[in-house]
């Protein structure tokens, strides 16, 4: 950086000058210094800094990946519309499948459920999804996860909470990561116009747990058949982490006006296939809980990860009402 600019005051007597004006001395003042004069005479202050340069963004996920953040470009309150990631509070998603592994094949199921719950991360209101999965009827992760629709119809991944499970007991939440905390940085969910031969994208990226996820469109409007129904308008996004490349690609298809609704793995050593399985319109009274039962998982993370999720501000309830039945 430069140094910090210092004008020299100089004590003169007062004396009448005669001298030339073109000859560039300064006109002595009221208090008996002089200040550097400008060419319409004017006193000058001292010399104004250029800014230091800001680096570019990192293209973590190739070129044309680097992530264009802006705080400001988000409404005050979180309204998630894009047609095909919506999260409406009080919609819930089952998923169900396998995960085939040198171990044998393990069933899988996931809820994914829409609370009206919000909280503020880095001066942004996010919409808190609500996770929960469970291999061979046990629970292994409960989930927060935090969302929010730039102006342009963007959605951001802010951060997750994943507390985990062994034998159906807590044993910490060791990979979760929050915007604007230790690095991490918010990423993209699901861009406003995805397009296929369009560059990769960020997802978020957070180098404190080794979570970097990169996204690209790779097919649009394809046809396929899940237990919840057949879509012809299908969205395929091809998902890795370019840290961890012996998990291998996912590909996640999406529908327009549904969201997620079949999940495959291309490659790794682990290959999972998830299909939507089920689709609720929760009742008030099984959101009240569901808030209930999300805002104490929050609290709990103010326990856990001290140093983290600690430094977020609490979620709140802000939607009582689903638009389902009382």
């Amino acid at each position: 950086m430069l140094g910090s600019a210092v004008t020299l005051l100089l004590g003169m007597e007062a004396i009448v000058s005669c001298a030339d004006p073109k000859a560039g001395r300064a006109t002595p003042n009221s208090t008996g210094t002089s200040a550097p004069v400008s060419p319409s005479g004017a006193p000058q202050g001292p010399p104004t800094l250029a800014p230091a340069a800001v680096p570019p963004a990192p293209e973590l996920c190739g070129p044309g990946s680097a992530i264009k953040f802006d705080k400001a470009a988000f409404p005050e309150s979180p309204v998630i519309d894009n047609k095909w990631f919506p999260l409406k509070p009080g919609m819930k998603y089952t998923t169900t499948g396998t995960v085939e592994s040198e171990d044998g094949t393990t069933e899988r199921i996931v809820t994914h459920t829409v609370t009206g719950l919000t909280k503020v991360i880095d001066g942004v209101k996010t919409q808190v999804l609500w996770d929960r999965d469970y291999q061979d009827g046990t629970l292994v992760e409960s989930e927060l996860a935090f969302f929010a629709q730039d102006n342009a119809g963007t959605v951001w991944l802010f951060g997750e909470y994943p507390e985990e499970f062994e034998e159906d007991k807590f044993i910490g939440a060791p990979n979760t990561f929050i915007h604007g905390i230790s690095g991490s940085q918010a990423g993209i969910a699901m861009q406003a116009a995805p397009r296929t031969r369009t560059p990769a994208y960020v997802q978020a990226h957070a180098a404190s747990v080794g979570f970097l996820d990169c996204g690209s469109v790779f097919e649009e409007d394809i046809a396929l058949c899940v237990p919840t129904g057949c879509y012809g308008d299908v969205l395929v996004i091809d998902e890795h982490n370019p840290l961890e490349p012996h998990i291998g690609h996912q590909r996640k298809y999406y529908s327009a006006g549904t969201g997620l609704v079949k999940v495959t793995a291309e490659s790794g050593v682990n290959q999972e296939t998830l299909d939507l399985d089920k689709i609720e319109n929760l009742t008030d009274g099984q959101l009240a809980d569901i808030n209930k039962q999300a805002l104490e998982l929050d609290r709990h993370g103010y326990e856990v990860s001290k140093e983290v999720y600690a430094q977020t501000a609490q979620a709140e309830i802000t939607t009582k009402t689903s638009g389902g039945r009382k």
